[in-house]
């Protein structure tokens, strides 16, 4: 399907050419703005149920360290889910959609940076210009998972083609780069796609600020009993997180376009999946799996995106709808087809 071509209708809106689907999208985005307003009541309530159960949580697989290290690693997936849902409530204070003042959101957003490790200010400007330019193809590069289109891997030399498979293997995306990236990659300053200025003062600042706060934790409860238990915390929520962030930009008939004819609306629409969850993981995860109203509307606090959807018949019909089996047919798609106009597998490539 060529989204330039504006009589061709998009299959998963059959019927429906691209000049509809743009005055489609910006008909919803308008929808999605009236559900910008914050409580104040219950941003508390979710700010302290979470971090209370998060920090119960806490003690007790600290608590179990004295019965079997195995129940300990057990119970690091759900509480790794709280730590993602704190994540969640940071996502919002970046964007400005979890109190009405900017002042109250960045001094949580970098509180909860104490317990997510990731830099406020410069996740924060990164994820801004992720969201100005998801699925235009003419400005990949920050604050997204690397994807290269056909033409330009077909150009790459040998060992360079090597490097990115193995960057996309699933192992080394998922289970080795992300966690590294969490713990690591985000405590260096070097190489970023931002302004020195912001990334020293952003970065070492939180770098500074963990020595002393979890240094504090590991003086109370002693170094390898702390690390024994928040390092498996830390490596599920990462694995959790990137996950979700792949799933929701990755997928065979996700909207990718040059950018004089990329859309803003569109990207949302059709750039950003509906992934369907189970009530409880869509809880712990903030329904950031309704993803295409998030990217319509990144104003909309994470508890009034499925009171959004729910009232649009649209944005429950047109986006790409994911369930878990189905997202996992997403993991080896890995290039971007300019004929097609789909993602698809590296191995389909060199059959040709």
């Amino acid at each position: 399907m060529n989204t330039s071509q504006s009589g061709a209708p998009h299959p998963e809106a059959p019927g429906l050419s691209l000049e509809e689907l743009k005055a489609l999208g910006q008909k919803l985005a308008a929808h999605c703005r009236n559900y910008r307003d914050t409580s104040l009541g219950r941003s508390l309530t979710q700010l302290f149920v979470t971090m209370g159960l998060f920090l119960g949580s806490f003690a007790l697989m600290l608590w179990s360290l004295d019965f079997s290290y195995l129940l300990t690693l057990a119970l690091a997936l759900p509480v790794g889910g709280l730590l993602v849902r704190l994540f969640i409530v940071q996502h919002d204070c970046g964007h400005g959609a979890f109190f009405r003042s900017r002042t109250a959101n960045d001094q949580l957003g970098r509180t909860l940076s104490l317990f997510t490790v990731t830099p406020y200010h410069f996740w924060k400007r990164a994820h801004a210009i992720h969201h100005a330019n998801c699925g235009n193809l003419e400005k990949r590069g920050v604050g997204d998972i690397s994807t290269l289109t056909v033409g330009e891997y077909k150009a790459l030399p040998h060992w360079s083609r090597l490097i990115y498979r193995l960057y996309r293997n699933p192992v080394v995306l998922f289970l080795i780069g992300v966690p590294i990236h969490f713990a690591i990659l985000q405590r260096i300053p070097f190489g970023q796609p931002l302004p020195m200025g912001q990334i020293w003062r952003s970065i070492l600042g939180l770098d500074l600020a963990l020595v002393v706060f979890l240094g504090g934790w590991m003086y109370l409860f002693g170094v390898g009993p702390f690390l024994s238990v928040y390092l498996p915390i830390l490596a599920a929520a990462s694995i959790i997180s990137g996950w979700m962030f792949f799933v929701q930009h990755q997928y065979e008939d996700v909207y990718w376009e040059q950018d004089g004819e990329w859309s803003f609306h569109l990207a949302g629409l059709l750039g950003s999946s509906y992934y369907v969850l189970p009530k409880t993981v869509q809880w712990l995860t903030g329904s950031i799996g309704l993803h295409h109203v998030h990217h319509l509307n990144s104003s909309i606090p994470n508890y009034r995106l499925q009171e959004c959807l729910d009232a649009s018949p649209e944005l429950l019909a047109i986006p790409k709808k994911l369930r878990f089996f189905e997202s996992l047919k997403c993991i080896p798609l890995a290039l971007w087809d300019e004929d097609s106009r789909k993602l698809v597998r590296i191995a389909e490539v060199r059959e040709r």
